[in-house]
């Protein structure tokens, strides 16, 4: 049996090509992250899950998503809901903290159904970065908002709703993505705030759910945490800030290798993600040349590791029935939709 890696890869469409399907066989990666591109109806994608599950043989692997609500939501209409965006969330929460709450729970809770209904394990979700006046639209109305007890909160909650319909949750984007100006997909951002202002609000959101099972870096150089490497990059700031000051303990996703705040080769790139302590490196493109050169460049996963994703992935069926269209209505009225 072909060894794991230690990459979450993407496909470029809606059926598993043949191609793809011989190198996963051969050079099974831990894990698939799907797009819009992947993603046309339910009958399609189930058949899509159970492909690339197929493919990889009888090993765990992580079938992810990002599924936040608003803008990023990669099962859309018209064959899925419409989901708020987080920031509609905050703002109700802001106004009445229990009424966000449960509304954020809600939101998790929907989500969670339609993830597990065509087999899908996780979502690259809650978005826990902070938003401040000149938060750079690439984050923008996917944060809660600017509290950090309030955002921590309603982290939870989230992650609560998709705990109880089955499906995992990844904090993102560790240790804070709020205070870029700049887009990290086109250009490295740099963040000048001290070590202390960073700690008393940027990193209080992500210490108050440290106990998700999984989390994202972010590609941003902390000046006063590691002037030199962007935090996926930096064994200082993962060890001493995500999975120390913060208290993280579970498994550590990079951010999309592809993007354009890092530079160099892409197998460059993942062997210092995970030189630096990430555990799963994602590239997200789904060329099949890049992503057979990136699985080939990496050693396989180690049997700890095997065995932590195994424990994730089996997890309780959703712990109570769900009537998609109640909690829909519900969560409407409470954010005022009409």
């Amino acid at each position: 049996m072909s060894p794991v890696r230690p990459a979450i890869v993407a496909v470029a469409g809606p059926e598993l090509a043949a191609e793809e399907a011989a190198l996963f066989a051969g050079m099974p990666p831990a894990g698939v992250i799907l797009f819009a591109r992947n993603c046309r109806d339910r009958v399609q994608l189930r058949r899509l899950v159970t492909d690339l599950r197929t493919a990889c043989g009888p090993r765990p692997l992580l079938l992810l998503v990002d599924q936040e609500g608003g803008r990023v939501q990669r099962l859309g209409p018209p064959e899925w809901r419409a989901l708020p965006a987080m920031a509609a969330v905050g703002a109700l929460a802001a106004r009445d903290r229990e009424a966000g709450i449960r509304a954020a729970r809600l939101a998790g809770r929907l989500i969670a159904h339609d993830l597990a209904e065509v087999g899908i394990d996780a979502t690259a979700a809650p978005c826990l970065d902070l938003r401040f006046p000149d938060t750079t639209p690439a984050i923008g109305d996917r944060s809660f908002g600017s509290d950090p007890e309030l955002v921590g909160r309603l982290g939870r909650a989230l992650l609560a709703g998709l705990a109880e319909g089955g499906v995992l949750g990844v904090i993102k984007h560790l240790p804070g993505h709020g205070r870029a100006r700049l887009d990290s997909h086109h250009t490295l951002p740099v963040v000048r705030a001290s070590a202390a202002e960073l700690a008393r609000a940027d990193l209080r959101p992500f210490a108050l759910c440290a106990d998700a099972p999984l989390g994202m870096t972010a590609h941003l150089v902390y000046e006063a945490l590691d002037p030199d490497r962007p935090a996926t990059l930096s064994p200082r700031l993962v060890g001493e800030t995500i999975r120390g000051a913060i208290g993280f303990r579970g498994l550590l996703l990079s951010d999309d290798l592809n993007m354009g705040a890092l530079s160099g080769p892409l197998p460059e790139r993942a062997r210092a993600a995970l030189a630096a302590g990430c555990d799963l490196v994602l590239a997200c493109r789904g060329d099949l040349a890049e992503t057979a050169a990136l699985l080939d460049a990496l050693p396989p996963v180690d049997e700890r590791l095997e065995e932590r994703l195994a424990a994730l992935l089996d997890r309780p069926t959703p712990r109570a029935p769900l009537a998609p269209a109640s909690a829909a209505a519900e969560l409407d009225r409470l954010l005022g939709v009409a």
